[in-house]
Order: structure tokens, then C-alpha cells, then sequence
């Protein structure tokens, strides 16, 4: 018997594997008439340092948070579903997705992009979407690159890393 995921949460971030994993969440939501929480969190590890100094940079990250999930609820509400929301948190994203989000919406799957915007930590710590699938206790799906935007995608990570 296949499984109907009825609290679908897709993180979202910028990125273009991002915005194809939130495509597919809509698509997973609409398949099972279930509901869609579109999450963002506002990583204020990277903001503390600049916080300091200049608190346009927490503002900015925080109405480009703010701009990107309205858009993605509009969008999701345009594609047929009914149940839609948004939630955005500060701190780690990936403590607060798998830990702290899924469980306070209890959530049977997240949806989330295989790389994101922040190419640096990938490198050092690991990614988002690996600690989503070690620790969320939920089913996860990691959404990849489709063939032949790979190229376009590597070229988009190279500029944000020098």
C-alpha cells in the first residue's frame, strides 16, 4: 500500500534546486491532497558577524526571506492547492528544518534541494540536505539537478564561491 503524505514541507532558499524541489512538493501535494508548508530559515550564524556592523544585511535577508516564500505561497495557491503556508525561522537550517519545523507541523515528508545557495559550508560542514536525511524522522526527498542543467547549475555555484 503506498503512502499518502497529507503535511508535505519543502525548504526553499533561492537556489534552483531549491525551486525544483518546490515544484515537485507541490506536485507530491497535490497528488495526495495534502497540505504545503513552505519553510525558509534566515541562517543567522552567516548574519551574526554582519549584525554588528551593519543590520541592513539581517533586514535585507530578512525581507528577501519574506519576498521568496509569499511568492512560493502565491504560486502554489495559482497551481490548485488549498491548504498552503509559510513559515519562516532564524538559526540553523539545519537543526530547525529536521528538528524543530517538521516536528511543530508534523510533518510526513520535507522536500528539499540536494545543494543550495551556500556552497562554502557545504565544503567545510556538509550540507543541509544531508543533515535533513540523518536526523529528520520523516520521509525525506532530495531533489538533484535535472540532466542537462548541470553544467548551468556548476557554473552558478563556481560564482558564488569566488
Amino acid at each position: 500500500m503506498e503512502m499518502a503524505y497529507k503535511n508535505i514541507l519543502v525548504a526553499v532558499d533561492g537556489s534552483k534546486e531549491a525551486e525544483w524541489a518546490f515544484k515537485k512538493a507541490v506536485n507530491i501535494a497535490k497528488r495526495n491532497d495534502g497540505r504545503l508548508i513552505i519553510c525558509y530559515v534566515v541562517d543567522i550564524r552567516n548574519l551574526a558577524t554582519y549584525e554588528l556592523y551593519d543590520y541592513t544585511v539581517v533586514q535585507k535577508a530578512e525581507e528577501f526571506a519574506k519576498e521568496l516564500v509569499t511568492n512560493c505561497h502565491k504560486l502554489a495557491l495559482e497551481s490548485g492547492l488549498q491548504d498552503v503556508s509559510y513559515v519562516i525561522e532564524h538559526g540553523s537550517p539545519k537543526t530547525k528544518i529536521s528538528k524543530e519545523i517538521a516536528v511543530e507541523h508534523e510533518v510526513d515528508l520535507i522536500v528539499c534541494g540536494a545543494t543550495g545557495l551556500n556552497a562554502i559550508e557545504r565544503v567545510l560542514i556538509g550540507s543541509v540536505s544531508q543533515h535533513i536525511l540523518r536526523y529528520a524522522k520523516c520521509d525525506v526527498i532530495v531533489v538533484r539537478t535535472p540532466k542537462g542543467e548541470e553544467e548551468e547549475l556548476q557554473t552558478v555555484q563556481m560564482e558564488l564561491t569566488e
